[in-house]
């Protein structure tokens, strides 16, 4: 083969890779702002509006969406896995150990339900999810978040694998701080997500080890008092709604007096002592203490980080005509 000939089919083979990556980049263009301005330009506006009624109506769904894309992000891929119900073969991550205290749920089939009348079959429940979030956040007086979309929905549930993934409040923050390095989220993220601890509250199940038999002594003793008062019971009744607001300062709003909770040794869970007063952490904590302003910058950070994690994109997965459940069991 001549030289020119080698050129000419070398130039050929070139351009059809080339147009066969730009037709594969079109036809999956991963996440971008604003996906659905043209096949649902309302889609973004709408999951906005529900957000704020339901918030309006019932107060406590801002805390389950903002718990939602810690547990559906953080297991493996941002694809609504968590939404999926059991099935006769499959137990769903919603009835994991890890998901203990996960509720409202129905909320997001509301949001679906409004979405579908406005254009049906386009918009993702993994979009809701993460989008309800951001706007959860917003409710709760934290900062607007700008968040890509174009997520899919996954068609399994990932219950075998949760706890690989989620730590537990009781593991070291060594664990804490390997698992989120895994999803690219560094040492200040994490614990600017681990602020998320600001708002909402913890059952008494969760804490009952570090009351009794004996009072954990690194517990501040003004807040053991209230601690015992409202977890009476060394092994409470797990389907009982007993619990203590994780800030009793602010319990509804999104702030840093989280981080001034937990210098004041008045964290609940082991993860918020450690973070306190690991060597690591410590520092960001006493920053994000003395500045709301860096605690957002760093949460806004982190939340953008988990929100992109291994989304299904393109033609992968599906959208789901109901968040419960993946479209082949229809």
């Amino acid at each position: 083969m001549g030289v020119k000939a080698f050129f000419f089919f070398a130039l050929l083979s070139y351009w059809a890779v080339s147009a066969l990556t730009q037709d594969e980049a079109e036809a999956d263009p991963g996440l971008v702002m604003n996906f659905y301005k043209d096949t649902c330009p309302q889609a973004e506006d709408i999951i906005k509006e529900q957000v704020k009624l339901l918030y309006k109506r019932h107060k406590n769904t801002a805390f389950s969406w903002l718990r939602n894309i810690f547990h559906d992000c953080g297991v493996q891929s941002c694809d609504a896995s968590l939404l999926l119900d059991s099935t006769r073969r499959t137990l769903s991550e919603k009835e994991t150990d890890r998901s203990f205290g996960l509720r409202n749920f129905r909320y997001l089939e509301t949001i679906k339900e409004a979405l579908e009348r406005e254009c049906p079959g386009v918009v993702s429940c993994a979009d809701i999810l993460v989008l309800s979030a951001r706007d959860g956040i917003v409710a709760l007086g934290g900062p607007h978040i700008p968040l890509k979309t174009g997520r899919r929905d996954g068609r399994r549930s990932r219950a075998d694998v949760v706890e690989q993934y989620l730590p537990d409040h009781n593991e070291s923050i060594s664990v804490v701080l390997d698992r989120f390095a895994s999803m690219g989220i560094d040492t200040p993220g994490v614990v600017a997500l681990l602020g998320a601890h600001s708002v909402g509250r913890t059952h008494c199940v969760k804490l009952v080890h570090r009351l009794y038999p004996e009072v954990d002594p690194v517990l501040n003793p003004n807040h053991v008092e209230h601690m015992l008062y409202k977890c009476p019971d060394a092994i409470p009744d797990p389907k009982a709604v007993q619990y203590v607001r994780n800030d009793r300062g602010t319990p509804m709003v999104l702030d840093n007096n989280y981080y001034r909770n937990i210098l004041d040794n008045k964290g609940l869970l082991i993860v918020d002592h450690q973070l306190a007063t690991d060597k690591r952490t410590k520092p960001y904590v006493k920053k994000m203490a003395k500045s709301q302003a860096y605690f957002f910058k760093e949460f806004s950070r982190a939340i953008t980080i988990l929100s992109e994690n291994n989304p299904l994109t393109g033609t992968k997965g599906e959208i789901r005509r109901q968040c419960n459940v993946a479209n082949k069991h229809h």
